[in-house]
């Protein structure tokens, strides 16, 4: 049997994938919708199934390639460009929580109007150190509009605001708020503020930040020096929201619907929407629309009666991304996300299966083997991206992991007892702040520890080639040797 006959939609979703990505090489406008139309129509004229397959695939190549090209020439459009040098009166939205650092605030926004011309473009807000705006304020605002800084130790600002679809810096000297943001984002809003509360009543300090980053993937309360131990440890994927956030989310909605005795029908639309409201709370991420488009694929599927294939939901996860920004493909946090959990599927079944002659309990087991995986599979990113590679990750994950889901489950039932007894969430809050302080005392010891990290300031190109190829043909080899025992 082809690969074709054994993985028609895999390979026809890799197409589209394909297409999209595509579209940051070279773009193509009405010309290649055309082509795609002209492929799609002749599908059915092809006599066989292999000239039908590839009429199809070169359709779907094609339509992602025009969808991609109008997705970026959309993020690339930026009427306060030809406004660089000049300052005013905004009004702007805060869309996302403010970090802050010893320079001053920033925080990813939208200009709404300047001098009363509307606008409705993103762009990075600069308010100075001191009290900034909450996630959602509608505020207006005396400020100057600069060009973000180009390439300066290795970071290049305005190529990284331009994948996002901005390309100003807006300095705010004197703001004052005027509202909240409406609409969907509204509701985000909301949403974010209540479960930032609800998870951690009366925590303060490390303990809440912790518990805050793990949650909501809000890392902005974390001293520096604690997020470099994270760093070192090869931890700092706890911080960020992930696929085991969403499952159990998901499990908790269902689990409620079956205490409650609701069917099972009704369980699973609840989990639908719990899932989209997690998303929304915690912002659009690489990791989170990843393991969104998964969870919510998994209910669909049981609704349907039909279980979903692993590899397939990660294409369509991919397809959602890049249909919303090709710029994605040069976004850590989408290569991180996509290669972890590909090396999940591919690579810690067969790392298990090798340790399974070792006197090790089972979740220890697959804690190891899902963090060499990983760990091998990410290294490449980490190299070339951050000039760092954290050696001790195995270890880290091993001590850290198996303290996740308590973490997580109990921040979830810490918000729901909360909505009926408050004394007994701030209880249950309190023992998780013990349960957080274990896992960021795991990243200090580990990521305090002679060599747990090998870094360097700027690496060169032989330095990061031959770190790549060191992690790829030590994965290939361990795939190839499983192939042939």
């Amino acid at each position: 049997m082809s690969l074709i006959e054994r993985y028609p939609a895999h390979l026809l979703a890799g197409c589209l994938v394909a297409g999209l990505a595509a579209a940051n090489v070279a773009r193509v406008h009405s010309v290649t919708l055309a082509v795609a139309l002209s492929l799609a129509l002749s599908f059915v004229a092809f006599p066989t199934g292999f000239l039908r397959f590839i009429a199809l695939g070169a359709a779907l190549v094609a339509l992602g390639w025009w969808w991609g090209s109008g997705r970026l020439d959309r993020l690339d459009r930026s009427p306060l460009v030809a406004h660089v040098g000049e300052a005013g009166r905004v009004v702007a939205t805060v869309d996302a929580p403010p970090k802050t650092s010893r320079y001053g605030i920033r925080v990813i926004g939208m200009v709404r109007s300047l001098e009363g011309v509307s606008i409705g473009e993103g762009v990075l807000l600069e308010f100075p150190l001191g009290r900034g705006p909450p996630q959602g304020a509608l505020i207006a605002a005396t400020a100057s509009i600069r060009a973000p800084r180009t390439a300066s130790h290795g970071f290049d600002e305005r190529q990284w605001l331009r994948r996002q679809g901005i390309h100003v810096v807006v300095r705010v000297s004197t703001w004052r708020a005027i509202g909240r943001r409406d609409g969907v984002g509204g509701v985000a809003d909301r949403i974010h503020t209540w479960l930032g509360r609800a998870i951690a009543p009366g925590m303060t300090g490390e303990r809440r930040a912790v518990l805050v980053g793990i949650v909501l993937g809000d890392d902005g309360g974390l001293s520096d020096s604690l997020k470099q131990r994270f760093r070192a440890a090869g931890l700092f994927h706890l911080l960020a929201v992930s696929g085991q956030n969403v499952v159990l989310v998901a499990a908790g909605v269902l689990l409620l619907a079956w205490l409650l005795g609701i069917p099972r029908v009704a369980g699973e639309v609840g989990a639908l929407a719990g899932i989209g409201a997690y998303v929304l709370a915690v912002g659009a991420q690489p990791s989170v629309i990843r393991a969104g488009v998964a969870g919510a694929l998994a209910s669909l599927a049981w609704l349907a009666g039909r279980l979903p294939d692993a590899w397939y939901t990660l294409l369509l996860g991919a397809i959602a991304l890049l249909g919303w920004n090709p710029y994605l493909v040069f976004d850590p946090g989408f290569e991180l996300s996509f290669a972890a959990v590909g090396a999940i599927f591919a690579v810690a079944p067969r790392l298990r299966t090798k340790l399974e002659g070792y006197p090790l309990p089972d979740h220890l087991r697959t804690a190891v083997a899902v963090s060499a995986a990983c760990g091998v599979v990410t290294a490449p990113v980490l190299w070339f991206r951050f000039g760092q590679l954290p050696l001790l990750t195995i270890p880290a994950n091993a001590l850290a992991e198996p303290a996740m889901p308590i973490v997580l489950g109990l921040a979830f039932v810490t918000a729901a007892v909360g909505l009926v007894d408050p004394s007994a969430a701030a209880l249950l809050a309190w023992c998780n702040g013990w349960v957080t302080a274990y896992i960021a005392g795991c990243a200090r010891l580990i990521g305090s520890l002679p060599g747990a990290q090998l870094a360097v300031s700027d690496p060169s190109a032989p330095q990061a080639l031959a770190g790549a190829a060191a992690v790829v043909l030590l994965a290939a080899w361990i795939y190839v040797r499983s192939k042939l025992e």
